[in-house]
């Protein structure tokens, strides 16, 4: 007689086995689409999702990377030494500014001392008394040569417009051929050093009637 349920050497008892088993087994496909869904929800990720889920996490990393570096001493040396330069560049601008605004005060101080001389070589001028190659008029040439080197400058001509912050109208005079204010006549020569109005020229002005 044979026995059906033969005992191992290691005396461990044999248990029966499933026919149905043995076919799954055999089939693995049988086995993967046994496991899987029958239907996909829509809800479900996608290959596109966790691609675009990755790239967002590492730019994520790289943000955090910049704000680690951005609180770094280094960082934070280099934007006080940033600023302080700045700071520094914009003292010395407005002391270069102050000192040259003193300096043409202080020129305008002494230039003022000699304003009525040069209205009065303007006025010989005009009366024709500076003719040429005469020792009078080679001393107002270099009268005017060394106040002008001092930064002085003239203004104020006649047929120039007519400008409040520059001329004091003196008298006015309305004429058929201005539109506009227009200096007529100087009386008075204006004078500036540098951006400074030393005196507003004194003129008269024709206006339109």
């Amino acid at each position: 007689m044979t026995d059906t349920n033969p005992t191992p050497e290691n005396g461990d008892e044999v248990q029966p086995v499933d026919e149905g088993s043995e076919a799954i087994a055999s089939d693995p496909e049988s086995q993967v689409d046994s496991e899987l869904p029958e239907t996909i929800d829509d809800d479900e990720l996608t290959v596109q999702d966790i691609l675009d889920a990755a790239q967002a996490d590492g730019l994520e990393e790289e943000v955090d990377a910049e704000r680690v570096a951005d609180a770094s001493p280094e960082h934070e040396h280099l934007v006080d030494l940033k600023r302080v330069s700045a700071e520094y560049a914009n003292y010395r601008k407005r002391t270069e500014a102050n000192r040259e605004m003193e300096r043409e005060r202080l020129t305008g101080d002494v230039i003022k001392v000699l304003l009525p001389v040069l209205d009065d070589i303007d006025r010989a001028e005009k009366h024709g008394d500076l003719e040429a190659d005469t020792p009078f008029s080679a001393i107002a040439a270099k009268l005017r040569t060394s106040i002008a080197k001092l930064g002085l400058a003239p203004f104020g001509e006649k047929g120039e417009p007519f400008d409040h912050n520059l001329h004091e109208a003196i008298f006015q005079q309305p004429s058929p051929d201005v539109e506009t204010e227009t200096i007529l006549d100087v009386v008075e020569t204006g004078y500036t050093i540098g951006s400074t109005l030393l005196r507003a020229a004194k003129v008269v002005v024709a206006v339109p009637e």
